[in-house]
């Protein structure tokens, strides 16, 4: 049964067919048909019913496919292994409405690009979590909902992939989709425990629509407990699709087997100082790497001064592009009059700022270069917190707050992630601590272009040398 301890932490664990595995594990299980696909698909609805009063993470159920879906599998990497899609992505016969009332709530008639990658790894997916509106932000509210996290109710899960945050970590499915377009993935995977990997740009299939992005940002991924589950998703993604322009994830079967030169980096160049939790929980990360043969320096990120307002710049040009031609990318059902403050405030800046988009978007575009070259000639992998504080009760970043204060809450909470959207470089979330309340914090590891599996060793190693607090203990 679901467990909730003194009103504040809840999970959905228990002596079920899934059981307390990963993905990896509820995998091996239905290959050797200890379980079925369609027990594990069954017990993953019935754990999201029994967690979805507390945490509101479902936007849409897809029930009755998955059971279909369960009675022939497949055989690929996670054949029958129960999932989630985040609300943003094109899934055939199920709406995309991207956390708002903006949108029409008709089906798609097809799966878009990531969605038919991620199934052809095996995965089922029972439905679609929740997210705030468009993704702009760090927390999952909208007008409408609260999606809690699981380790304490009372806080955000994160955002923009909060709700399939919260049903990882509570235990309904050991793996959902997520992406990242300024830490969608990485911040949710902080805050609630989980690992959380932004790829290189191009390592999956290109997001529909993505194209028309003139920085591509936006990068899919998965949120897992394990870093093998992330691993081992890559393998079977790019056996489904490979970007021959990057070199192959290898299997991460083993931690790093050298020493690394790893840069310490604890404060942001773009926000407020990190506060006493998270700093100390970094530290403490780098003092077990040390321990684990690694070199760990204090380490300056070389980030020139306008990148700050040219991210900016660019997220209020992309609310401008939703506000001005919502009925061009979503449909005629489109309602301008219903989207929220954020999103409004946000393209009033943007229209306001348009005449500069040539600037900052030449210059973003530049930052891909010259990340490689600051890898080059510096450490191996940097390692700083995930945010600059632990994560706010709900309510910090809440949808009715006027877009000026929201955003400048947002850009002093989020320092540390947007600079890999702009580069292109991967980046991976792996718990490293928690609050005085209990809650989990992350640290970030981020390493130059095509290193994904120098960081899933890395963060391998540090799963194998300090297990992470599981939620369920």
């Amino acid at each position: 049964m679901t467990t909730q301890d003194t009103d504040t932490r809840v999970h959905a664990f228990t002596d079920d067919a899934l059981g307390d595995l990963d993905a990896t594990g509820v995998a091996e299980r239905i290959r050797s048909r200890e379980i079925s696909a369609a027990e594990a698909v069954e017990a993953a609805i019935e754990r999201s019913r029994r967690v979805e009063e507390s945490l509101q993470a479902l936007q849409h159920p897809d029930f009755d496919r998955a059971r279909e879906r369960a009675q022939d599998p497949g055989s690929a990497e996670f054949a029958g292994v129960p999932a989630a899609f985040k609300d943003n992505i094109k899934v055939g016969g199920m709406p995309m409405t991207e956390g708002s009332q903006a949108l029409p709530r008709t089906p798609q008639r097809k799966d878009g690009r990531i969605a038919a990658q991620f199934r052809q790894t095996g995965i089922i997916p029972i439905g679609t979590t929740t997210m705030p509106e468009f993704g702009w932000t760090a927390t999952t509210e909208t007008l409408s909902r609260q999606t809690q996290n699981p380790w304490h109710l009372d806080y955000s899960s994160g955002g923009s992939s909060g709700g399939s945050a919260a049903w990882v970590a509570s235990g309904v499915v050991p793996i959902a989709h997520g992406n990242d377009g300024g830490g969608s993935i990485r911040i949710p995977a902080a805050v609630c425990g989980l690992v959380g990997l932004k790829p290189t740009r191009g390592r999956l299939r290109l997001t529909d629509g993505g194209e028309a992005m003139p920085v591509r940002i936006v990068t899919d991924s998965v949120l897992a407990r394990s870093v093998r589950d992330v691993a081992n998703f890559y393998l079977a993604a790019q056996r489904v699709h490979r970007n021959r322009l990057l070199p192959p994830i290898e299997g991460v079967d083993r931690p790093i087997d050298r020493p690394l030169r790893i840069g310490l980096l604890l404060d942001s160049p773009v926000a407020p100082p990190t506060d006493a939790a998270s700093r100390a929980s970094v530290e403490a990360l780098g003092r077990l790497l040390e321990t684990l043969g690694h070199r760990v320096e204090p380490y300056t990120l070389p980030v020139p001064d306008f990148f700050k307002s040219d991210f900016i710049d660019y997220w209020r040009f992309l609310a401008l592009a939703v506000e001005s031609s919502g009925a061009r990318m979503f449909g005629a059902g489109f309602d301008r009059d219903k989207l929220e403050p954020l999103t409004r405030g946000l393209a009033a800046q943007g229209r306001s700022r348009l005449w500069k988009a040539p600037v900052f978007i030449s210059r973003l575009l530049a930052s891909s270069a010259a990340s490689r070259m600051a890898f080059a000639k510096g450490p191996d992998v940097v390692l700083s917190p995930v945010l600059a504080h632990a994560t706010p009760k709900l309510g910090y970043f809440s949808a009715d707050l006027s877009a000026e204060e929201h955003f400048r809450r947002l850009v002093d909470y989020t320092g540390f992630t947007p600079l890999h959207n702009a580069t292109g470089g991967p980046a991976i979330s792996v718990p490293s601590g928690r609050t005085a309340e209990g809650l989990p914090i992350g640290a970030m590891l981020s390493a130059n272009h095509g290193t994904e599996s120098l960081l899933l060793r890395l963060a391998l190693q540090i799963e194998q040398a300090q297990p992470w607090k599981r939620i369920q203990d």
